[in-house]
């Protein structure tokens, strides 16, 4: 709780100007029944009708305070609320913008996305309406509790009586709203996984007549969420009405004992109603306070959740940049007796150990899961090696801020991530690229044919995850955002997989120019596409199997030749296909 009121400490000036505001709004709260007191007494006993005219347009002036008083205070700390929850979503978004990709591997995208809406959201409520409000309510208990014992404090404890049996129902309440809550928000989080996961793959769903299932399975998810929401329903329906049973019941304690004083005229009728008015007002924020408490459970449960999500370590900030290093990049890579697992010591790479050369160009292949991916990852610090080094320019990449690193480094991946937005935005994803860059790059892998031809030309708005645009189009849009960055290390990871033949001729040409003055590594299942490379290194289950030129591991009737031969085969099996068409 203390660290979630450390978003209201920017705001800390308005939070005390709505705190006064309440103070006074509970002031002319509780003078309204001590006028009552005063008309039945002073002038409804005396018959003074233009006392009590007097008192009248008084009672009035105080409910127009007591209106103006509150508008201020219910502005004050909304707007306080809303900017709270500003600043933390900001600050949990930049945060997970932050992690590493095993972070990622570990968390769904539901999950994450309950975080930042469901669970901020349900804060709001609390902050805004919560936190300050609490104040009020203590300030005008506070002062009940000192004009009732000021008034008569044997009719006050009278009224106080009921407080042992209701704090008791309070905390057996708490504990039990506390964890269903905390249940709650796990069940939404379970929902909005599964539906993001089900949007995400509808076609596949669609394909395999999964519809049913999906729908039974969020059926189930569903009702898991609603009956841990009939839980606190329940508690509810029990917690106010037994606060109300006891506030009524010592009402009509006040009035049995009140009544008996009337009776032997130590009390008069107007203190009486005054007396009930001020215990229908303790009462009123005692019931408001449950609520508020409520409402911090709920909170606190998102809380909870959000700080945990916030204390995950983001990427190391190993050693500060050092601009030299930039200027001076050669884009030399060495491995030295690299060992990687992704779970305990299973490892998929084991005693990598090459080197390359600045503007050398360098292809891995290997059969589906050999570790070529997982090398590219390696050397981008979206994991780290447990065991050996990687060196660019001799200096261990550990040692190198990774946004710094990467800056060095253009990717071509051959599953395309398009963003939402126009096509211009997607290849730049940064102002530091102009207009004419963009085009350039665009001409470069032939994506500017295509682009020409949508109304808005670069301008052209892109759906989510490019859809509108085949798989081809995005990959072209993946070349000239590379290409318009001008990295220093190109990486291309099965980037041509997607584009048919004649097309990726033409991207075959526009690389050559590009990877000239560049280191360049590349994975690729089409061997015809990485036969000029000077230097071929053959991953096999995690190890390198054979190293060499096109012509050299033909040669040595190793893997590579082996692959060669079904690939050749494939495509002469292809191309009589096509003839006999």
């Amino acid at each position: 709780m203390w660290r979630l009121l450390g978003y209201l400490k920017p705001y800390k000036w308005k939070v005390a100007g709505a705190i006064l505001a309440l103070f006074f709004t509970s002031l002319v709260e509780l003078a309204l029944p001590y006028l009552t007191k005063i008309g039945i007494d002073k002038y409804i006993a005396n018959d003074d009708f233009n006392g009590l005219l007097l008192v009248i347009w008084l009672y009035l002036f105080v409910l127009v305070m007591e209106f103006g008083l509150k508008f201020t205070q219910t502005y004050a700390v909304n707007w306080i609320g809303q900017k709270a929850m500003y600043d933390l979503r900001s600050e949990v978004f930049s945060h997970i913008q932050k992690l590493t990709i095993p972070f990622f591997d570990k968390n769904p995208v539901g999950r994450l996305v309950t975080r930042v809406t469901t669970d901020i959201g349900s804060l709001h409520e609390m902050l805004s309406s919560g936190v300050v409000a609490i104040f009020g309510d203590l300030f005008k208990l506070g002062g009940i509790i000192i004009i009732l014992v000021s008034a008569n404090w044997k009719l006050a404890l009278v009224t106080f009586s009921v407080m042992p049996v209701l704090f008791f129902v309070t905390f057996f309440f708490r504990k039990r709203v506390r964890d269903i809550y905390r249940l709650i928000r796990v069940r939404i989080a379970s929902i909005n996984t599964f539906l993001q996961e089900s949007v995400s793959g509808i076609s596949v769903i669609q394909l395999f007549n999964r519809e049913e299932k999906s729908s039974e399975r969020f059926a189930g998810l569903n009702a898991d969420h609603r009956d841990a929401h009939l839980k606190t329903i329940l508690y509810y329906g029990a917690f106010f009405p037994t606060v109300r049973l006891l506030s009524s019941a010592a009402i009509a304690m006040i009035l049995w004992y009140g009544g008996g004083q009337i009776l032997k005229s130590t009390l008069t009728f107007g203190a009486l109603v005054a007396f009930i008015q001020y215990a229908e007002m303790f009462f009123r924020p005692i019931m408001d306070l449950s609520e508020k408490y409520n409402l911090m459970q709920s909170a606190m449960a998102s809380s909870e959740r959000i700080f945990a999500l916030l204390e995950e370590l983001p990427e190391p900030k190993t050693a500060v940049y050092d601009s030299q290093f930039a200027s001076s990049f050669k884009g030399e890579i060495e491995f030295e007796n690299v060992y990687f697992s992704y779970h305990n010591n299973d490892y998929v790479l084991k005693d990598i150990s090459f080197k390359v050369k600045s503007g050398e160009k360098i292809a891995f292949v290997g059969a589906t899961g050999a570790g070529k991916t997982t090398i590219l990852s390696l050397l981008l610090r979206f994991y780290e090696a447990q065991k050996g080094r990687i060196l660019i320019d001799g200096t261990n990449i550990k040692e190198i801020d990774p946004q710094q690193l990467r800056k060095q480094f253009g990717m071509v991946q051959q599953d395309i991530f398009i963003f939402d937005g126009s096509i211009a935005r997607n290849i730049k994803l940064t102002d530091q690229i102009d207009d004419a860059e963009v085009v350039r790059a665009a001409r470069e892998v032939y994506a500017d044919g295509f682009i020409q031809k949508f109304k808005g030309k670069y301008n052209q708005p892109v759906l989510e995850r490019g859809k509108g645009l085949s798989v081809g189009q995005r990959q072209l849009l993946s070349f000239a955002r590379a290409l318009a960055h001008n990295p220093s290390i190109l990486v291309l990871d099965e980037a041509t997989s997607s584009v048919d033949t004649d097309t990726e001729q033409l991207i075959q040409n526009a690389l050559e120019k590009l990877m000239r003055s560049r280191t360049s590594l590349i994975v690729a299942h089409r061997l015809s596409t990485i036969q000029s490379a000077d230097r071929i290194i053959v991953m096999h289950k995690g190890m390198i199997s054979e190293t060499g030129t096109h012509s050299e591991l033909l040669e040595q009737n190793g893997i590579y030749k082996q692959l060669y031969k079904l690939q050749y085969a494939e495509q002469e099996t292809r191309a009589l296909s096509k003839t006999q068409l």
